[in-house]
């Protein structure tokens, strides 16, 4: 076994000859969601699933990945966990805010959040950042994946509130979760449109790719927020 380090604390892991991405255990002998936990040199590795996760996804798809060891992380939409479970394990030094909605799913993150103090849980609406403007600090990158017909603009309002200057933009657009009957594509242009141009915080759109075979009618956007250096 041998494992590569693709980016700040995620990891490319050859197992019998199969390529297989991990980032390193913040937490040594305790699996998240039952993923496997591998030992190599010393270190422990929780391996990632990439079908249940739009980010490691989008690190098997290339995308550039500016999340880094010290980095402030808004995530909305964290669910119960898992992806932010693997954030977790990447921000040695950094701090990541996970909002989530379902009262449920957040018992489950609480619980997470016991043995990694390096998350800060939120039981809130993504699409309302005020509510939670008191607790989150300017953070250098937000991560969505919310399933809300109005992505871009959720990603936009929480950008004006808590995302630095130049900071970025990772985004899961899921077209059946805007329109269930239209072209995916014609979604995914209308969504990447809306981020660049349609609202008073703009962006510049850095990366955009489809997130298949892991997720279908998935679009996975990395962006920069634009600031006008001369006003």
């Amino acid at each position: 076994m041998s494992a590569e380090e693709l980016s700040d604390g995620i990891f490319l892991m050859d197992i019998d000859g199969r390529k297989v991405l991990a980032t390193r255990n913040l937490v040594p002998c305790t699996s998240v969601y039952g993923e496997r936990l591998i030992g190599e040199e010393g270190e422990e590795y929780r391996l990632w699933d990439p079908k249940r996760s739009k980010l490691g996804s989008m690190v098997l798809k290339n995308f550039e990945i500016p999340i880094t060891y010290d980095s402030t992380v808004l995530y909305l939409g964290a669910a119960s966990g898992t992806t932010v479970s693997h954030v977790s394990d990447i921000l040695r030094d950094g701090l990541v805010y996970a909002v989530e909605f379902s009262p449920r799913s957040m018992r489950d993150l609480i619980q997470l959040c016991d043995q990694r103090p390096n998350i800060i849980p939120i039981l809130a609406d993504a699409s309302k950042p005020r509510s939670y403007a008191h607790i989150v600090e300017k953070a250098d990158v937000i991560f969505q994946d919310v399933a809300q017909p109005n992505q871009a603009e959720i990603a936009a309002i929480n950008s004006k509130y808590f995302l630095e200057e130049h900071g970025h933009l990772m985004l899961s657009i899921k077209s059946r979760s805007i329109d269930s009957t239209a072209s995916p594509k014609k979604i995914f242009k209308e969504e990447v449109r809306k981020l660049e141009s349609g609202f008073d915080v703009e962006f510049e759109v850095l990366e955009r790719k489809e997130l298949e075979p892991f997720h279908e009618d998935h679009l996975g956007v990395v962006a920069r927020m634009f600031v006008d250096d001369e006003d």
